[in-house]
């Protein structure tokens, strides 16, 4: 057996317990790859869960002084193993690896009573480039149910972008529809670096009336 990441064969005296199995398929990562991404533990930014800070982060208090809110939650820190996974996951497009997280996603977004489940989108030309959206595919492993509500314009990658670009950067989003939109909203993303994308969402909702709106993320 192969893992995923690593490409290295299972050690045979490995137990059948201790592998990180990918649901509804017969592979699996292993459980040196698994140790390597970091769970976000209890010392965290209180609005974005940005790891290892018991006080709110230079990015929320810039977002506060802007007049936005900050309500976030994330699962691990962006580290090598998750840069890594991203790299495969999203730059190659090795979709099967939208599974590695698929039972923290379920169990993290299975608290969210109430709310209904929106991915960010990516755009039309990142769509022909990778043939998936890599957050949507995180929420079908995860059997996650979720509406597409928002679209987005063709633009350089946010990978690409400077920290500064990002901050300054125009609102590329815009919701798909006038009518019926939900009252409590979770917006979810890959990665949240600084923020500007999940605010600039939250903040097209606001305009149309709709405060109750949090975002997720796999990483910060």
């Amino acid at each position: 057996m192969i893992c995923l990441l690593c490409s290295q064969r299972f050690n045979s005296k490995e137990k059948f317990s201790n592998l990180f199995f990918l649901r509804k398929s017969s592979k699996a990562i292993c459980t040196d790859c698994q140790r390597r991404f970091e769970r976000i533990g209890s010392k965290h930014c209180p609005t974005c869960f940005r790891p290892n800070i018991d006080k709110i982060c230079l990015d929320c208090q810039t977002w506060q002084e802007k007049g936005h809110r900050v309500n976030h939650c994330a699962l691990y820190g962006y580290n090598e193993a998750m840069k890594d996974y991203f790299s495969k996951y999203k730059f190659q497009g090795d979709m099967l690896l939208s599974k590695v997280f698929a039972k923290q996603v379920k169990k993290a977004l299975n608290s969210y009573k109430g709310y209904t489940i929106i991915p960010v989108p990516v755009s039309k030309e990142r769509y022909r480039e990778r043939q998936f959206n890599q957050v949507s595919a995180l929420l079908d492993a995860a059997g996650i149910s979720y509406i597409n509500l928002l679209e987005r314009k063709d633009a350089d990658k946010q990978s690409s972008k400077s920290r500064q670009e990002r901050l300054t950067a125009k609102n590329l989003f815009y919701i798909n529809t006038d009518h019926n939109l939900p009252e409590k909203v979770l917006i979810v993303d890959d990665i949240y670096t600084t923020g500007a994308t999940l605010q600039h969402i939250v903040s097209l909702f606001s305009k149309h009336g709709k405060d109750d709106v949090k975002t997720f993320s796999i990483a910060r």
